[in-house]
């Protein structure tokens, strides 16, 4: 018996399962043919295979239809040969709509196969953006979680010096306290991190199906031409604009008639007074538009509506992709800069300690600037560690949103 709980609670556990499935080793190319047979792809790819083929049968006669009967039989004198109309009658009819309709509705139904195959093909994009990223930043936060345990043993080191300058009799009692402080802010970064990296590994396993130990590729953001039409969700908007055209084709040959045929063959026994010959009737019909102020008239008004809808669609794909594009590429190169930054403030740092050591060395300083120095190289470079992944994000999305050749 179905029931939505039980198999809500079923997916959560098999998720759960595959969450805790071990690592896997795999290429990037194969975790592009693990992508590319995700569920989300392969029902528009059976869409777009669904529409193609509504694109055949559109253009495709309706079946014709047979009848069998028996025409003027006497009802009190039941006889095939006492009365001279009486026919046991076969006939078949067949009716042709309109050809212009029917081209209108498969064109119509391959546009809407074209837009599902750019849509699949922007779901893919994105989709493959969004695991190149989730590697970089599963790989920032190994590097993160490496640097912050590098501080914690880092503390121990300056516990071990503040607890030896107090033996000496110099007040640092109070260093001592800011660094449980500092301890308990990395602890609570780690715990972080691991959330992260948990929720990092849950969504490649709805990407791929497992989680990979893959490395994090190079990505750089790809330059955009200036032309809309090199975005996904513009070509998916374009084409929109031809289903709304093809559906003003269909309104406009409502206009035209749709045709029918009809051919009855019927069979008489002879009789006492006449021959018995067989007859044949033929007719063709055809409709008039007669009610089209009610019918055709506001299906065409109805048909433009949708191409200025569809019009207006594509200037706001157009407006939104470019926007997306700036937005992106202003996080990208912000990133950039930071990283550039915070690489000048390591030096910096580096040349700080340089001097401490060398004051350390002639006796008239303490190791602790020296280890606070190295502290802060750590926390520069676990920040460089996220801005890389940050970066590394913005170029994904960058290319997500653009057709690449």
């Amino acid at each position: 018996m179905y029931s939505p709980l039980r198999n809500g609670l079923l997916f959560a556990a098999l998720a759960l399962a595959a969450v805790a499935l071990p690592a896997a080793s795999q290429s990037l190319e194969e975790l592009d043919a693990r992508l590319r047979q995700h569920p989300s792809l392969e029902a528009l790819t059976q869409r777009a295979e669904a529409g193609r083929e509504r694109a055949v049968a559109a253009t495709a006669l309706p079946d014709p239809v047979v009848s069998l009967g028996v025409n003027n039989f006497p009802v009190f004198d039941p006889s095939f040969n006492a009365f001279l109309p009486t026919n046991k009658a076969v006939g078949v009819s067949q009716a042709i709509p309109s050809r212009a309709g029917r081209e209108a509705r498969s064109g119509e139904a391959r546009a809407m196969a074209v837009q599902t195959d750019r849509l699949r093909d922007a779901q893919l994009a994105m989709l493959h953006g969004e695991l190149v990223a989730l590697l970089h930043e599963k790989q920032s936060i190994a590097g993160q979680q490496e640097l912050a345990e590098s501080r914690r043993v880092k503390y121990d080191e300056l516990t071990e010096v503040a607890a030896a300058e107090i033996d000496a009799g110099r007040p640092a009692v109070f260093r001592l306290a800011e660094i449980e402080a500092e301890r308990t802010r990395v602890a609570r970064e780690l715990v972080v991190l691991k959330q992260r990296e948990a929720e990092i590994d849950a969504r490649l396993v709805d990407l791929t199906g497992l989680v990979p130990t893959t490395p994090a590729p190079p990505v750089e953001p790809a330059s955009w031409s200036g032309e809309a039409r090199d975005f996904h969700a513009v070509r998916v908007a374009e084409a929109g604009m031809d289903v709304a055209g093809y559906a003003i084709d269909g309104a406009e040959a409502a206009w035209k008639p749709n045709w029918g045929a009809q051919l009855t063959y019927q069979q008489r026994d002879a009789g006492a007074n006449f021959a018995g010959d067989d007859w044949v009737s033929g007719m063709v019909t055809f409709s008039v538009p007669f009610w089209s102020g009610r019918s055709q008239a506001p299906r065409l008004r109805a048909a433009q509506a949708d191409r200025a809808s569809a019009e207006m669609q594509y200037q706001a794909a157009a407006r939104s992709a470019a926007a997306r594009y700036a937005a992106e590429t202003a996080a990208w190169k912000a990133a950039k800069e930071t990283i550039a930054v915070l690489a000048q403030n390591i030096a910096a740092v580096d040349d700080e300690i340089a001097a401490q050591l060398t004051i350390y060395e002639s006796g008239a300083g303490t190791y602790a600037p020296i280890i606070d120095g190295e502290i802060a190289i750590l926390k520069l470079r676990a920040d460089i560690a996220a801005e890389e992944a940050r970066r590394a994000g913005a170029a994904s999305r960058i290319n997500a949103l653009l057709v690449q050749p």
